[in-house]
C-alpha cells in the first residue's frame, strides 16, 4: 500500500482529533478522562495551528496519523491504533527528521512503548521534568537526537 504524507487543512482538524483520541486511548493508559476531556479543545483549538502539521493518509485518503513541528522540536507524533506496528510510525518520523530536521522531542515517562520507539530511532534522553507543560504531574523525557 502507498501512505502520502500531506499537509493538513483545517476542515480536516475533526479527523485530526479522532486520531488523537484514539491514539491517547491506546498508548496513554495513565490520563484520566478528565485528562483527555481536558487536553482534547486545547489541541484542536490551539496547539494544531502553532505547528507546522503533516498527516498519513492511506491510499484512500483517510487521515490514519498526523505529525506536528515547531523548531525542529518533534511536538506531536499520533498513529491510529489499527495501524500501530507497520512501521507507519517510523514513516512520519523519517518525514519530520527528513523535511523539518527535527532533533528534539519529549515524550511522557508514562509510555514507555513511545520512549522505545524515539530510543530505536536515535535519540536519547537528555533531561526529565517532573511535570508536563500544562503543570500536571505527568512527568517528561526529554530527548535529542544522537548524531
Amino acid at each position: 500500500m502507498s501512505y502520502s504524507i500531506e499537509k493538513v487543512n483545517k476542515e480536516e482538524f475533526p479527523r485530526v482529533i479522532e486520531v488523537w483520541e484514539a491514539s491517547v486511548r491506546a498508548t496513554h493508559h495513565f490520563l484520566s478522562e478528565e485528562d483527555i476531556t481536558y487536553f482534547k479543545p486545547l489541541i484542536l483549538n490551539e496547539y494544531l495551528d502553532m505547528v507546522e502539521l503533516r498527516s498519513l493518509k492511506t491510499p484512500q485518503g483517510e487521515i490514519i496519523g498526523f505529525l506536528g513541528v515547531v523548531e525542529r522540536n518533534l511536538e506531536m507524533l499520533f498513529l491510529h491504533p489499527d495501524y500501530h506496528e507497520k512501521g507507519l510510525g517510523s514513516l512520519m518520523l523519517r518525514c519530520a527528521l527528513d523535511e523539518f530536521g527535527v532533533d528534539k522531542v519529549d515524550v511522557n515517562e508514562q509510555n514507555p512503548n513511545a520512549t522505545a520507539f524515539y530510543l530505536k530511532h536515535g535519540f536519547e534522553i537528555i533531561g526529565r521534568s517532573e511535570l508536563d507543560p500544562q503543570g500536571k504531574p505527568y512527568p517528561i523525557l526529554h530527548m535529542r537526537l544522537n548524531k
